[in-house]
C-alpha cells in the first residue's frame, strides 16, 4: 500500500466495505520502494497495491477487488446480472484504464522534464486529462441506470474507482463542482464510514 495510490485507495475501500481485517505494508513511492528488489519479489510490475490472502500473492487494483467479491460476497460490488455487471466494470474501466494511466504521476512527471514546463506543465497535464474523463464519465452516467451511486442504489467497484480519482481531481484543482451526478456521488459515498477511513488524508503513512 502507498497512501496516495489511487489503485491502493480503491483497495482499502474495498476492503472496508467488506469489513475485512488486513494489515498495511507501506511500500514508499517517493523513496522508490517499489522499485527495490524485495518488492519486486512480490509484484514484477513494481507497482503497488499487491495484496496476500491465503499465501497466494494478487496484484492489480480491479482483479483484486472481482476477487474479494468473489469470495467475501458480503456487500456485493459487482452485480449477479451480465448486463448490470457490463456496466459496473465499464464504469470502472473508464476510470482505472481511460483516465489513471495517462494521469499517473509519472507521465506527468515526464511530460514537465519533456518540455522544460516543471510543476506547472504537470498541473496543466494533469487538469486537461482528469477534467475531460470526469466530464466523460458524467455523460456515461445519464443513461438512467444511476441513482444514488454509479449504478443504481447500491455500492459497486464504479464507486471504489470514482472516489479516489475525485481525490485527485482535488489535489491537482481541477474544478469538477458543475457535474451534478458525480458530485451527488460523491456526497453519497462520503457519509459511508468504509470510504471515509479509507480516505488518504487519513492512511498518510509519509
Amino acid at each position: 500500500d502507498y497512501w496516495r495510490s489511487s489503485a491502493s485507495y480503491r483497495v482499502r475501500i474495498a476492503l472496508n466495505l467488506k469489513d475485512l481485517e488486513y494489515e498495511t505494508v507501506v511500500v514508499n513511492l517517493l523513496t522508490a520502494e517499489h522499485k527495490a528488489a524485495e518488492y519486486a519479489s512480490i509484484n514484477p510490475q513494481a507497482i503497488v497495491p499487491a495484496i496476500v490472502i491465503d499465501g497466494r500473492t494478487f496484484t492489480q487494483s480491479l482483479a483484486i477487488i472481482e476477487y474479494l467479491d468473489n469470495v467475501y460476497p458480503q456487500v456485493p460490488l459487482l452485480a449477479s446480472d451480465p448486463v448490470a455487471n457490463a456496466r459496473i466494470r465499464a464504469l470502472s474501466y473508464a476510470i482505472a484504464m481511460e483516465i489513471h494511466p495517462i494521469c499517473n504521476l509519472s507521465v506527468a512527471m515526464h511530460v514537465a522534464d519533456l518540455t522544460g514546463g516543471g510543476d506547472q506543465a504537470k498541473r496543466d497535464w494533469m487538469n486537461r486529462f482528469i477534467g475531460a474523463g470526469l466530464e466523460s464519465f458524467e455523460s456515461c452516467l445519464g443513461d438512467g441506470l444511476s441513482g444514488t451511486f454509479c449504478h443504481g442504489d447500491s455500492v459497486s467497484m464504479a464507486d471504489c474507482c470514482l472516489v479516489p480519482q475525485l481525490y485527485n481531481a482535488k489535489r491537482w484543482g481541477v474544478n469538477y463542482s458543475g457535474l451534478e451526478k458525480i458530485c451527488a456521488i460523491e456526497e453519497a459515498c462520503g457519509k459511508i464510514v468504509a470510504f471515509h477511513d479509507a480516505c488518504p488524508d487519513r492512511c498518510r503513512q509519509v
